[in-house]
């Protein structure tokens, strides 16, 4: 930048000049790449205006500053977000396969993975609780704990990490996969189950985790309840309006000033330091370690069941839905053109989900 430049425009600053080129590269990658679109086009917005000189917009008087206080500070947006989720995710493939829970469990290993390596590496034990937690392969569940841990400065990049990584799963996962399973193994066809899912099973679930959830975690209670709320909306069938209005209205708007106040936190001062990168590469490690949990506990259940359990489903266990899924879908059509894990993988991708929630409320509740 010129001197002419920044003497014309005194309050333009190297750091502010290089966050807005950040913002308008993420802003490229939702809108040209189609990564993550929904969250990476507002959060890029967010941090654009966040660092315009004197506008003041993300002072804590100022119209994203109050955004925050309304809705990030105390946690309101991701439960919002949750209860969205809850009414857009089909929780069947998971009932009728139960041990399919067993699978998103596993991949929850790679957030207390994390956590670990982050205190090895000398983060204090409530940042490295929130950077662990992007291992949950989750956004709102990311966004819920962190707030509640990691310093304020520190929200932005674990959000963006956690968002970035979750639209890199089809990049990440496969290595991992074709390295951890055989041939034989990926060619597994699994049959489908007989039944369906019964209607009082599908409204009775949600109830029941609910209560289960609030006994085993208690500071998931919010998100779990959530999510299992927006859940029972879509199943009742009785209540269309509240689950068609929380599958789109609710959680559109919600997206939208969620990733505007994430991104209004990400200014020069707090993203342009070592930190930055070490939450990035931490959250790389979080979800490659999730993935390989995944997948070998997909290997035990693969040798448990002679062989009529596909591992890489596993990998599934990730709750990025329904990328996560897909990714284990291709891998095996790769093999066999006939091979539809779709439905089996969603299982335990759903069950990441609610996995998700209930590690950050047992995080949540250890170190609060």
């Amino acid at each position: 930048m010129s001197t002419e430049l920044l003497g014309a425009f005194p309050d333009i600053t190297l750091g502010g000049t290089a966050m807005i080129a950040v913002a308008l590269g993420m802003i490229y990658l939702g809108v040209a790449r189609k990564y993550e679109p929904l969250l990476l086009l507002p959060i890029g917005l967010g941090v654009l205006l966040a660092n315009l000189p004197s506008t003041g917009i993300a002072d804590d008087d100022g119209f994203l500053g109050m955004l925050r206080t309304a809705g990030l500070d105390n946690e309101l947006f991701p439960l919002l977000m949750f209860l969205g989720v809850g009414a857009l995710t089909d929780f069947t493939p998971m009932i009728q396969n139960p041990f399919t829970v067993l699978l998103g469990a596993a991949a929850q290993f790679g957030i207390f993975a994390a956590l670990i390596a982050a205190l090895f590496l000398g983060w204090d034990i409530n940042n490295a609780g929130a950077i662990g937690i992007i291992g949950s392969a989750d956004g709102p569940t990311t966004i819920f704990v962190s707030t509640q841990l990691a310093d304020k400065d520190l929200w932005g990049p674990i959000a963006v990490a956690a968002y970035s990584y979750m639209a890199m799963v089809p990049i990440i996962q496969p290595p991992i996969m074709r390295l951890l399973t055989t041939k034989k193994e990926r060619l597994v066809k699994m049959p489908y189950p007989s039944r369906a899912a019964s209607y009082k099973a599908r409204v009775l679930f949600p109830i029941i985790v609910i209560i289960l959830a609030s006994l085993i975690a208690p500071k998931a209670a919010p998100l779990v309840g959530m999510l299992m709320f927006g859940n029972l909306l879509r199943e009742v069938g009785v209540v269309d309006r509240l689950a068609k209005a929380s599958q789109n209205e609710l959680i559109n708007i919600t997206t939208i000033f969620l990733g505007l106040t994430v991104g209004s936190t990400m200014t020069a001062d707090s993203f342009l330091e070592a930190r930055t990168l070490g939450i990035f590469a931490l959250g790389l490690f979080a979800f490659a370690i999730a993935t390989v949990a995944g997948v070998l506990f997909g290997k035990v259940m693969y040798y448990a069941s002679r062989g009529k359990i596909n591992p890489l489903i596993g990998a599934a266990g990730v709750s990025a839905v329904p990328m996560a899924a897909r990714v284990a879908h291709k891998m095996g059509q790769e093999e066999d053109p006939d091979n539809w894990l779709i439905m089996h993988a969603m299982g335990p991708n759903v069950a990441g989900v609610l996995g998700s929630a209930i590690a950050g409320g047992m995080i949540l509740g250890t170190l609060l």
